[in-house]
């Protein structure tokens, strides 16, 4: 597990400018068995709306897992968000839009891992 978290961290550092104290929530998400390609669709899409919704968050990618090692524990998805600071994810965290979002996404998931950091240039 600490293995995935290093490469995805990795990997978002590589393709995005860091800037220094940034706040990044790394999101991901294994969903249960019975999840229909429909559904996950729909989590994807309702994910990608919430910047359109929450200001606090400033930068937002996504992508399924294309592991050639195996190493992604049945973790399908990853969302990796950015806030300017710590207090952004404070304000993303209870907002409504994000509440609803985590209603859709619940009867579907099986299990999601968090991690949240703030950026570092070296």
């Amino acid at each position: 597990m600490k293995s995935i978290l290093i490469a995805l961290m990795s990997a978002a550092l590589a393709t995005a400018a860091v800037a220094e104290n940034e706040f990044r929530h790394v999101v991901l998400f294994k969903f249960k068995p019975g999840a229909t390609a429909e559904q996950i669709k729909e989590v994807e899409k309702a994910f990608a709306e919430l910047p359109k919704k929450i200001d606090a968050i400033k930068g937002y990618e996504w992508g399924p897992s294309e592991s050639v090692e195996g190493l992604n524990d049945g973790f399908t998805h990853c969302f990796l968000v950015t806030f300017k600071d710590k207090a952004g994810l404070e304000a993303y965290l209870p907002h409504e839009a994000h509440k609803a979002f985590g209603a859709k996404l619940r009867p579907i998931l099986e299990k999601a891992l968090v991690f949240d950091y703030t950026a570092k240039k070296d």
